[in-house]
């Protein structure tokens, strides 16, 4: 097992010993007990130099697995304290991620390095490449000046014999929006008025020190009331476990929840409405194309190179909005791009509205592939809690629940096939062009997964008011792949995407609006 897969494992086991200290009904002081149980004195040390630094990094792990941030521990508070306060909490935080100082490795500065293999060439290519003075020759060697590199990588390009290299911050490097570094500590910090919640950073860390804070036991208490606690289920929910969607419903049923929606019914709403949306904003825009297509074409304009649209035309889009991650990245750091983005609502808002109109005090939980559903949460007042598909994995473990050994529960209404394909790239787009009758004037531009180089791509488009290729429905998926590439995902996407197709290839077809 690699490191990543590691540290996977250990959050798991963490979670599936706080839900059993849960349901033990001596809850703080077998929560206490999670490092000693996990880490017995005698115990061959698997990772740490010693046993006493495990305990402390399960200590940390067992904490934002209660719902707490490690940055406000101060050391001297225990476990059994923390397990208190969470049955105590009655309102989660907005900070969704943690970072564990302890497991963190405190990684080198990410920058351009010259290795050993420099050969002191006469050409200097690197050196003549650089546009910022930062290379120099010192003693037959190439030197980089920290201050003065850019980190634009032409010098790691140009040398012939590889000899040098970024090194990178794992965390760092996979952030979009530069949100996590180093403190004075030399440990990783989050910015959290920077962070969009994509999670990139949780997957990234190899030593996995940054953590989702868990509202595990604020669902648990929940299931112990009198409310009826309904579930929200992620249409990538389909593809991350073995059985049928309807067996999994049952599953989620026998682990404590009243009820089971499909967001996919949300997604069904939520693509009409784009389609609308969609057809109103393009139906000025289509009339004067065809008109002036139409007036080019009578004149004789084909194969004229030199013609070009009236000023008059300037070609528009719209982009979806059901992505949190996404929205977060419009809030925080791309303003320009939200006069083309569509004012529909997202899959989960209208589920949770459905679920709160059917039973105002219901409590809902939304079941989730990334940390940014975390952040659309705690802004909708009908989502309750959210909860990823690892904690739903780690639940059926601890309650002992075999999902393939089920019954089917059918849903009350069944989504459409586009709905349930919400969680691939691609699917939003798709499930917009099929609502509409005259489905060739959608003309989409995707965006696969949030980076530096896709985020200056939506910069630009928003600057130029229109996409490439003269698309004008632009999706952008936070997760390469979609919502089956989240960070909390359990399958890997090849498996999880052929297990969603199963289901839906044998759902119904949305229906086309007037």
């Amino acid at each position: 097992m690699n490191n990543a897969g590691q540290a996977i494992h250990l959050k798991k086991e963490i979670l599936i010993r706080i839900i059993k200290a849960y349901l033990s009904g001596d809850f703080e002081e077998q929560a206490r007990l999670i490092p000693y149980k996990m880490r017995p004195k005698g115990m061959e040390v698997p990772y740490r130099c010693c046993i006493y630094k495990e305990r402390a990094i399960i200590k940390d792990r067992t904490i934002a697995g209660l719902g707490f941030a490690i940055e406000e521990d101060d050391e001297t508070v225990s476990l059994k304290t923390y397990a208190q306060k969470a049955l105590e909490r009655t309102e989660i935080s907005d900070k969704n991620l943690t970072v564990l100082q302890a497991a963190c490795k405190g990684c080198s500065t990410n920058r351009i390095y010259v290795t050993d293999l420099c050969q002191g060439c006469v050409a200097r290519p690197c050196q003549s490449v650089c546009k910022f003075g930062a290379v120099t020759v010192q003693n037959g060697k190439s030197i980089i000046d920290d201050s003065k590199c850019k980190k634009c990588q032409m010098c790691v390009r140009a040398c012939p014999y590889k000899a040098i290299v970024k090194i990178t911050v794992p965390c760092e490097d996979s952030c979009p929006v530069n949100a996590i570094k180093k403190d004075e500590t030399g440990f990783a910090s989050i910015d959290y008025d920077k962070c969009i919640n994509c999670g990139k950073c949780t997957v990234a860390c190899p030593f996995g020190a940054v953590h989702e804070r868990s509202q595990i036991v604020d669902i648990l208490k929940t299931m112990q009331s009198e409310k009826k606690v309904v579930a929200l289920i992620a249409p990538s929910i389909a593809g991350q476990f073995p059985g049928t969607v309807y067996q999994l419903k049952t599953a989620i049923i026998n682990s404590g929840f009243d009820d089971v929606l499909e967001v996919a019914q949300g997604a069904d709403i939520t693509a009409n409405n784009e389609a609308k949306e969609f057809q109103e904003r393009m139906r000025n825009l289509k009339d004067k194309e065809n008109a002036w297509v139409n007036d080019w074409v009578n004149e004789g304009g084909y194969g004229q190179t030199d013609e070009t649209e009236p000023d008059d035309l300037q070609y528009k889009f719209m982009t979806t909005s059901c992505c949190a991650g996404y929205n977060q990245l419009i809030k925080k750091h791309l303003p320009e791009i939200k006069p083309y983005v569509s004012d529909t609502k997202t899959p989960l808002y209208y589920t949770a509205e459905i679920a709160k109109k059917a039973n105002p005090d219901c409590v809902t939980v939304f079941i989730s592939p990334c940390v940014a559903k975390r952040a659309e949460g705690f802004e909708n007042k009908n989502v309750d809690y959210v909860m990823n598909y690892e904690e739903l994995g780690a639940l059926f473990i601890a309650k002992k629940i075999d999902i393939a050994q089920l019954e089917d529960t059918p849903f009350d209404k069944e989504s459409s096939k586009q709905a349930r394909n919400f969680g691939v790239t691609g699917g939003v787009a798709e499930s917009v062009k099929a609502s509409l009758k005259d489905e060739e004037f959608v003309r989409p531009y995707i965006i696969n997964g949030l980076n530096k180089d896709s985020i200056k791509t939506l910069k630009t488009i928003a600057q130029k008011g229109e996409c490439e290729n003269r698309c004008n429905l632009l999706e952008v998926m936070c997760c390469e792949g979609g919502c089956i590439g989240g960070n909390a995902t359990l399958n890997n996407q090849k498996t999880a995407k052929k297990q969603l197709d199963n289901l839906v290839n044998n759902s119904k077809d949305i229906e086309k609006i007037d």
